[in-house]
């Protein structure tokens, strides 16, 4: 959509800075929503405060002007995310961006035994960040190395789970709330979480709704912040 099609006052609202909470779709890129509100509000400096991956959907921050400067505090706020992950088998990017593999029986697990594994992950603790992520080494992403074969070692980082409530079983898949602390890798989680639980586990869908004090109810999808800048 052309910029001439943004009132003026629009074009200095967003220049002067705002923070716009979007809706992210499937398939997305977190950079993806930037470069099209880029295009909307032909606002130059845009960025957004905590990427999403392409497979995940939910509440995305993005700062315009003067607020691309709060970056870094809003990465820094908790997050909840809602999500489903599926047991009795792994994928090497540990969700649905790579074929499962390593099946096993689920038969033996118990619904009092997917609680209680939960719970041991709530509290203070050191994660592995996924090979296939965005990750730095020597400011080349490790999705990339890990792509061509290359084995990726990254080191432990700390995190913090506030809460990790298990919404709904329907083995294998299992439904589950996390609040957690920056940093935390969702997909990581689930794959810990299969670990100990014996079976293996994969992310098969994820959705962010809260990143401090804004949720996804206030968001907008794209299309709706299109049709705003008319």
């Amino acid at each position: 959509m052309p910029v001439s099609r943004l009132m003026e006052k629009d074009m200095n609202k967003y220049e002067e800075g705002e923070v716009i909470l979007i809706n992210k779709p499937l398939g997305w890129t977190s950079f993806d929503v930037v470069r099209k509100i880029r295009n909307l509000t032909g606002v130059r400096k845009v960025g957004h405060a905590g990427t999403l991956d392409p497979l995940a959907s939910g509440l995305l921050l993005v700062c315009t002007g003067r607020f691309t400067k709060k970056i870094n505090q809003f990465m820094a706020e908790e997050k909840e995310y809602t999500g489903t992950m599926v047991i009795g088998a792994t994928t090497p990017t540990y969700d649905l961006e790579s074929k499962p593999c390593n099946f096993t029986d689920v038969r033996f697990v118990s619904d009092q035994t997917v609680l209680l594994i939960a719970r041991k992950f709530v509290g203070e603790s050191e994660q592995i960040p996924p090979a296939h992520s965005a990750v730095k080494i020597k400011g080349q992403p490790v999705y990339k190395l890990a792509r061509k074969g290359m084995d990726v070692k990254l080191e432990p980082r700390k995190i913090v789970i506030k809460d990790f409530d298990i919404t709904g079983i329907r083995l294998p898949e299992i439904d589950f709330r996390v609040v957690c602390s920056t940093g935390t890798y969702i997909r990581s989680l689930v794959n810990d979480y299969g670990t100990v639980l014996g079976t293996g586990a994969y992310l098969s869908s994820l959705c962010r709704t809260k990143i401090g004090s804004f949720e996804i109810k206030d968001a907008q999808t794209i299309d709706e912040f299109n049709k705003s800048c008319v």
